[in-house]
């Protein structure tokens, strides 16, 4: 994981006006959000594993359900998921390719290869243009 500095962080905005403008871009929000903290990520790539660009962000004053709640941007980072490589569940086990079809990572937090952290830092420049100016 690679932490990118940013003019983003402790800026606040309601979530669906923050959505309806990174939606456009690429950006989701990640599968991963509990009622008070959340992601928008930005798949970079997926060569060699996972590359995500990802925005966090925190509730302020209210579960991220409720209509109208804000939010208060966090410090984005670049994140590299490794992956088994050879893993084919073939056609002799179908049961097994359905029960596995989304396996863990060999590495969650793998080092970030110097191109995505270039494009990093172009991304965080882009959100810094598109929600402070």
């Amino acid at each position: 994981m690679l932490e990118i500095q940013s003019k983003l962080e402790g800026h606040q905005f309601v979530l669906n006006d923050l959505e309806k403008k990174l939606k456009p871009l690429g950006y989701d929000i990640g599968g991963g959000w509990e009622y008070d903290h959340g992601y928008f990520d930005y798949k970079m790539s997926d060569e060699g594993g996972y590359q995500f660009f990802r925005l966090p962000f925190q509730s302020v004053g209210g579960e991220l359900d409720q209509k109208g709640v804000k939010v208060e941007l966090g410090r984005p980072f670049v994140l590299t998921h490794q992956y088994q490589e050879g893993i084919d569940h073939s056609v002799e086990e179908p049961y097994n390719s359905v029960v596995n079809q989304f396996q863990e990572p060999t590495n969650q937090d793998a080092d970030v290869p110097t191109a995505f952290m270039e494009q990093g830092e172009r991304l965080k420049k882009e959100l810094e243009d598109l929600l402070l100016t």
